[in-house]
């Protein structure tokens, strides 16, 4: 069961974070029936999931035969240690996280305009530094690259986020929590305080007292 207060329903921090992720699960449905997961690059690109690859393999096979799919993306933050707030019990061991789920339907782009567009999205995300001549199906340099290459587009038909982030902690363990991220202070500790701090109702009601 999904717990209520991890789920966020404000969209444009959600898009946001789609667009800083790069790396994702594809899910499709194999021919045998049994549901099957692909690790891999994608962009967030006008509200649909892009990714690209060759034009035959598994899951294109699969898309072929079943359109239905799944979408996750997840970004772990911070382990949250059992000693934190408990000396003798496991239980309170835990992660913060971000996650987004999507169901929706695949299809193959074959339009050369979307195709360079979407290939531009990734190249904007992976490589920002440029380096390259801009992706112009109108290139002939670029023309046969972009035919041969596969780009698919999921059409997002339901979306769902979930962050957890300490808001279901009563103030005294949220305080204890954030302190022992302090004191740790290694890999995203501090962006995972901010975040805790955006999303904890009492302290969301300390900032406007």
């Amino acid at each position: 069961m999904r717990r209520k207060e991890f789920e966020v329903m404000d969209t444009v921090e959600t898009e946001q974070f789609m667009q800083e992720m790069s790396f994702g699960i594809l899910g499709t449905i194999n021919e045998d029936g049994w549901p099957e997961l692909t690790p891999l690059n994608f962009v967030y690109h006008n509200g649909f999931i892009y990714f690209h690859g060759s034009v035959s393999g598994r899951k294109m096979k699969n898309i072929k035969a079943d359109q239905r799919v799944t979408f996750s993306v997840a970004k772990e933050y911070a382990i949250i240690p059992s000693y934190f707030t408990e000396a003798k019990l496991a239980c309170p061991a835990t992660a913060f996280f971000k996650s987004v789920l999507i169901k929706g339907h695949a299809e193959k782009v074959s339009d050369l305009t979307e195709k360079a567009e979407a290939l531009t999205a990734f190249m904007q995300k992976l490589q920002p530094e440029g380096g390259y001549v801009p992706i112009d199906p109108e290139d002939p340099d670029y023309t046969g690259q972009i035919k041969s290459t596969s780009v698919v587009r999921i059409n997002v038909h339901e979306l769902s986020a979930k962050y957890k982030f300490g808001q279901n902690m009563k103030e005294e363990k949220f305080e204890i929590v954030t302190n022992g991220l302090l004191n740790r202070n290694e890999g995203l500790d501090k962006e995972t305080i901010a975040m805790m701090e955006a999303l904890c109702p009492h302290h969301r009601k300390n900032d406007g007292d």
